[in-house]
C-alpha cells in the first residue's frame, strides 16, 4: 500500500490523499483493519488510484452519509472496481421504489418472529457439526472450514430449498465470487461472472421445479412476489437467488471466524463467555462491530463534496463498514474488543435502506454457534505456529486452526 503525490489522475487531488494499493489483496491477519485506522487517522475520505479508480470514505460521519442518501449514492454497483457490472442482485442492487417493493414482500421472510421457528433446527445443526468435529477423540480442528463455512451454508441451503450434499460445490462458487484476490482485474472478474453464471444455472432448474410443485422455502415464496403490480420475471428471481446464496453463504461464517479469533487469543475474555453465556448476545455485538467484514460500494449519481472531497457523477465509492464501527469519534476506545460494550449503536448491518435484510437470522445463529460450541468445547487456543490470512474485498480469515483440552 503507497501512498502517491497528487497527481492528474485521482480527482481533487490537490485536497485529497491519493493512495494506489488493491484492497482485495490477502494478507497476514490483522492488516486490513490497521490499514484503514491509518487511512482514518490521516483523512476521512482519500482517491485509490487502483484499477478503474475509486473513492474511500474512512470514517463514521461521512460513511453514514453515504449510507443514508440513497438517492446521491447509489446501490446499483457491488464493487468499486466494476462500475458498470453486467449483473444485478436483487434486491441489493435496486434503488427507489423498486427496491422498496422486494424489501417489503421479502420482510416477513427474515422477521424476528420467522427467525424464532429456526431456533431448533439452527441449534440442531451446531450441535451435529460439533459432534463430528469431537469424533475419535479429535483435540484440533480448522475452525473456518469445520464449523464456520458449514454451519450457517447448510441452515441458508434448506431455506432456500437446495440440497444440502452441494454445498461444496456452493462454497467452491461463494468463493470465486466474494474473495478471489489478484491484480489482473478483467481475468478475476470473468471468473466471478462464470461463477455467478453457474449459480444461476443451478437456481433456475429449481425455479422450474418449484412451479410444479412448491414447497416451504423461499424460492417457492419468492415466485408469488410482484413489482409494479406485475409478477417478477424469471430473471430478476435468478438475480434475487444469487444475492441470496451471496448473503447466506458467507456473512456469518466470517463473523464467526473473527469472534472465535479473538476467543481463541484473550484467554480472559473466552472465560468470561464460558462461565456467563447470558452475556454472549452482548459480546456479538461488540464482535460485529470491531470486526466488521463487508466494504460495500457506491456510484455517484449527481456531484456532492464530502468532507471537503468532491465527488463527481459517475464516481465509485467505497465504504469498509469497519472504518466507520472502528471510529473514535463514534465508539469510545474503538480499537478495543470490549465484549461488555454498552451501548453499543454499530452499523455493521449497514444503515439507510439497504440495511442488512437478514441481520435478525444472523444474530441467531451467532449465538446459538457460541452456546453451544462453549458447552462442550470451552478450553481452546490457537493451533502454535498457525500463520493466519485475512481476505481484503470481504474481510475474513481463510483458516483458523485450533486445539483444546480433552476433558
Amino acid at each position: 500500500m503507497t501512498q502517491t503525490e497528487p497527481a492528474q489522475t485521482g480527482p481533487a487531488a490537490d485536497v485529497c490523499p491519493v493512495h494506489n494499493f488493491n484492497y482485495t489483496e490477502n494478507k497476514p491477519v490483522g492488516t486490513w483493519l490497521d490499514a484503514y485506522d491509518k487511512f482514518r487517522d490521516e483523512s476521512p475520505v482519500y482517491w485509490n488510484e487502483f484499477g478503474p479508480g475509486f473513492w474511500t470514505v474512512v470514517n463514521y460521519e461521512g460513511i453514514l452519509e453515504v449510507l443514508q442518501k440513497a438517492d446521491t449514492f447509489s446501490n446499483s454497483v457491488v464493487t468499486a472496481l466494476d462500475p458498470n457490472p453486467q449483473y444485478k442482485w436483487i434486491p441489493e442492487m435496486l434503488d427507489g421504489a423498486e427496491h422498496l417493493q422486494w424489501r417489503q414482500q421479502l420482510g416477513p421472510l427474515f422477521s424476528p418472529k420467522a427467525m424464532e421457528k429456526l431456533e431448533g433446527k439452527v441449534r440442531q445443526r451446531a450441535s451435529d457439526l460439533i459432534d463430528e468435529i469431537l469424533a475419535n477423540g479429535r483435540d484440533s480442528c480448522d475452525f473456518m472450514r469445520d464449523f464456520a463455512q458449514r454451519y450457517p451454508t447448510s441452515i441458508f441451503l434448506e431455506l432456500m430449498g437446495l440440497p444440502v450434499d452441494e454445498l461444496d460445490q456452493f462454497m467452491e462458487w461463494e468463493h470465486t465470487i466474494l474473495h478471489s484476490s489478484g491484480d489482473d482485474q478483467a481475468a478475476m472478474q470473468q471468473e466471478k461472472l462464470g461463477a455467478m453464471q453457474a449459480v444461476m444455472g443451478r437456481f433456475a432448474s429449481v425455479i422450474a421445479e418449484r412451479r410444479i410443485e412448491p414447497r416451504d422455502d423461499i424460492v417457492s415464496k419468492s415466485l408469488e412476489f410482484q413489482v409494479d403490480g406485475k409478477p417478477v420475471t424469471d430473471a430478476d428471481l435468478l438475480s434475487f437467488c444469487l444475492l441470496m446464496f451471496m448473503a447466506g453463504l458467507d456473512t456469518v461464517s466470517v463473523t464467526l471466524g473473527w469472534a472465535f479469533y479473538h476467543l481463541a487469543t484473550h484467554p480472559e475474555d473466552l472465560a468470561s463467555i464460558v462461565e456467563q453465556p447470558e452475556g454472549i448476545p452482548t459480546a456479538i455485538e461488540e464482535f460485529l462491530r470491531a470486526y466488521a467484514i463487508v466494504i460495500p460500494a457506491r456510484k455517484v449519481m449527481k456531484d456532492i463534496e464530502i468532507q471537503g472531497c468532491p465527488m463527481k457523477a459517475g464516481d465509485m465509492v467505497n465504504i469498509p463498514l469497519n472504518a466507520a464501527t472502528r471510529d473514535e469519534a463514534a465508539f469510545e476506545d474503538a480499537k478495543t474488543v470490549d465484549i461488555e460494550r454498552s451501548p453499543n449503536n454499530h452499523i455493521a448491518f449497514g444503515a439507510g435502506p439497504h440495511r442488512c435484510l437478514g441481520s435478525h437470522l444472523a444474530r441467531r445463529e451467532l449465538r446459538i454457534a457460541l452456546e453451544e460450541w462453549h458447552k462442550r468445547i470451552p478450553n481452546y487456543r490457537l493451533l502454535p505456529g498457525s500463520e493466519l490470512i485475512e481476505t481484503g474485498g470481504q474481510m475474513g480469515l481463510t483458516s483458523l486452526p485450533l486445539q483444546w483440552d480433552l476433558a
